[in-house]
């Protein structure tokens, strides 16, 4: 049965979803932002650090499968505790710990952290949790909300690293983010999926979505998205404070930052706050427009925004533009990607397939922060990594358009 608040967007799991992944999101944007100060600190190379955030990446694909799975057989409500419990304790002992390694392993655990407070279960619950006509929507504005963490994060960040050292931020980050568990009662739906498939194992649900071409395309277009957006989250603040042109004194942009460290936290919040504005919007499209197009459609812009970006002077005008512009079609993959998901394969078993292709994203995050870091300590600079980041967004561009979005048990019947 439903609560008449479930076909509206107005509902308690919606609400209490999107304050979890704000939170969620807000920490781990923050953490390109420990780059220098960590480094510095011990002085270590830059890869060092940039290996822990990557096997961060790493470790939140593989685990959002196996929360996922986790959330559909035990409860989502346990599952997102457990993963609110993990990136507090991980957190918290990161402030304690000094050596690479030590980064490295205890990333693990806040990786696995915010793969069970997260895309695949939040968006799973909030996707059953609402009508099939609200559901495109509820995505967009799920999804919007994590970026509203990053429009908070990086600033607060910046703001406490001003004033305290960079283990005393980790701290604070850990008690926030464990007293999130008070939001994680109200992700309660008494919403039954009705299908034909009710039956259905999930053993049987990954097997027909493997066999699938459709969902081995979006599992490879998704690589390029997690290529991206992690190596901008975790090196665009570095790549900005030792590029030698943005020079703050004098420019418009002066008026709201006054040194490269601050247009640094400043550009990640931009492309925050410019992604919600792209999540909703996404999340619209995908409601009367077929998403494959959508997608390619983002991939392209930023195929062409970073092409730009790279092959003209880095101002400070310039990175605020690229901010302005990769922000908009930041995450509005992933309403139109998820949407996809459950549109084809149906939502009982939506936040495991989500949480495999989802891997796939963050198989990309670990390569594009790795190489990052690497690539910066070969050769001293990032231009590299830039050209691969664009290459593997062309691709993505590619490989959308020939999607079938079409719901797989139509397509059978049409076959037969």
């Amino acid at each position: 049965m439903k609560n008449l608040s479930d076909t509206s967007l107005y509902n308690p799991v919606l609400i209490a979803g999107s304050f979890i992944l704000l939170i969620s999101f807000a920490i781990r944007s923050t953490f390109g932002l420990f780059q220098i100060p960590i480094a510095e600190d011990f002085l270590w190379a830059r890869s060092e650090f940039s290996l822990a955030i990557a096997i961060q990446n790493l470790a939140w694909g593989i685990g959002t499968p196996l929360f996922s799975a986790f959330a559909e057989k035990y409860g989502d409500r346990k599952a997102i505790s457990l993963g609110l419990i993990l990136y507090a304790l991980g957190t918290f002992i990161s402030s304690t710990a000094s050596s690479p390694e030590a980064h490295q392993f205890l990333n693990v655990l806040i990786g696995f952290g915010i793969a069970g407070s997260g895309f695949g279960p939040i968006l799973a619950v909030v996707g059953r949790a609402v009508s099939d006509d609200k559901r495109s929507i509820a995505l967009g504005i799920t999804t919007a909300a994590g970026s509203a963490g990053q429009v908070v994060g990086p600033p607060l960040a910046a703001l406490l690293l001003s004033m305290m050292p960079w283990s005393s931020v980790f701290e604070i980050f850990a008690i926030i983010s464990i007293l999130t568990i008070i939001l994680v009662p109200f992700l309660k739906t008494n919403i039954q999926i009705n299908s034909k498939k009710s039956n259905e194992k999930l053993s049987g649900a990954l097997k027909q979505a493997i066999q699938d071409p459709t969902y081995i395309m979006l599992f490879l277009g998704f690589f390029s998205c997690g290529f991206q957006l992690a190596f901008i989250t975790a090196h665009f603040p570095a790549f900005i404070a030792e590029a030698s042109s943005p020079i703050i004194q004098g420019s418009l942009i002066s008026l709201i930052c006054n040194s490269v460290e601050g247009l640094g936290a400043l550009s990640i919040a931009l492309i925050g706050f410019f992604n919600i504005l792209g999540c909703l919007l996404a999340g619209a499209l995908g409601k009367g427009y077929a998403k494959k197009y959508w997608l390619s459609f983002i991939y392209t812009g930023r195929t062409i925004a970073a092409i730009l970006f790279i092959i003209l002077p880095i101002t400070p005008m310039s990175i605020t533009i690229f901010s302005i512009v990769m922000g908009s079609l930041w995450l509005a993959t992933v309403p139109l990607t998820s949407g996809i998901i459950g549109y084809i394969y149906g939502m009982k078993f939506m936040g495991t397939l989500y949480g495999i292709v989802f891997l796939s994203h963050q198989i990309g995050s670990f390569v594009g922060v790795w190489l990052g870091g690497l690539f910066y300590d070969i050769y001293g600079s990032y231009d590299i990594v830039w050209w691969v980041g664009i290459g593997v967004g062309a691709f993505s561009a590619v490989i959308h358009l020939p999607i079938k979005e079409k719901p797989l048990l139509e397509r059978k019947t049409v076959t037969i």
